[in-house]
């Protein structure tokens, strides 16, 4: 059994909360560049520059790549073989984030109530996913969400009938509704199966996937490059003022579902897209 105290949890996680927030993903800036190469729209090829040195920006000053530093959620994979010692590994959680934002001087945006508002002052509760796994070791994965693409993210409860006919209506239906609001290029998550919460915690996951790297299913595969050439298609383009870039990724995740459903989320994600992952051992 291999003890983990709850201090080593808090220690990474601020640093991961400061990372994330300032330092763009590297496969986030690669597609960026790939498609500044093809964007048809003078518009938006200035626009994607424009990101490009706000990352830059970001980097070099350690300051937020956005200013809506989003609500901390965190996917937390547990090896079996782990004891967390020193306190509620929930506690742990909430305080890294908590000191990570407060000292990162980060924006809090998450209230208390969601009808009397009243701000936590910390950027705390997260939205936390725990998953039990093999092994001895912690795995955190950090994705701050912002909700301009929060927002604009939608599930849908289809028939098996409306089959894959239906997933791609509802998938291109999402995108168009999201518009300029989402602050394209978008990365789109898709949860297709499983149960109404099943479907968009799978559809956020996705999101963590390096972008471009393709599902090793065959027809998912081939449905998320579908996707992505219609989505390019729809002339929203950057920041939604016209373009061939309107998404720069389509990663779709599965589950097995009920004889009587078809769930489909679309996880609607801004250029950005923030995750880090660290191991504690």
């Amino acid at each position: 059994m291999n003890e983990i105290h709850v201090n080593q949890i808090i220690e990474v996680l601020k640093h991961m909360c400061i990372e994330t927030n300032c330092i763009a993903n590297e496969d986030i800036l690669k597609a960026m560049r790939m498609h500044r190469k093809t964007e048809a729209s003078p518009i938006g090829q200035n626009i994607l520059d424009q990101i490009q040195r706000n990352a830059e920006i970001a980097k070099n000053k350690g300051v937020p790549i956005c200013q809506d530093t989003g609500m901390a959620v965190v996917f937390c994979d547990i090896g079996q073989e782990v004891h967390v010692i020193g306190g509620s590994i929930r506690e742990a959680i909430n305080e890294g984030i908590r000191q990570g934002y407060v000292e990162g001087y980060l924006r809090k945006s998450v209230v208390k109530d969601p009808i009397f508002r009243e701000n936590t002052g910390d950027n705390t509760p997260a939205i936390i996913h725990y998953d039990i796994v093999p092994g001895s070791e912690i795995k955190l994965t950090l994705a701050p969400k912002g909700f301009g693409s929060e927002n604009k993210s939608r599930i849908y409860m289809l028939k098996p009938a409306d089959g894959l006919d239906g997933v791609k209506k509802v998938i291109i239906e999402a995108v168009e509704q999201a518009g300029s609001h989402a602050c394209p290029p978008m990365i789109v998550g898709v949860g297709i199966g499983g149960t109404f919460e099943q479907c968009a915690i799978i559809s956020k996951r996705a999101l963590l996937r390096k972008v471009g790297e393709r599902s090793k299913i065959d027809y998912v595969r081939e449905l998320e490059n579908e996707m992505l050439e219609q989505i390019n298609e729809l002339g929203i383009g950057p920041q939604g003022l016209g373009g061939t870039t309107t998404a720069l990724a389509v990663h779709i995740e599965t589950y097995p579902t009920h004889i009587a459903g078809l769930p489909v989320a679309v996880n609607i994600s801004c250029h950005v897209t923030r995750h880090v992952t660290q191991i504690i051992k």
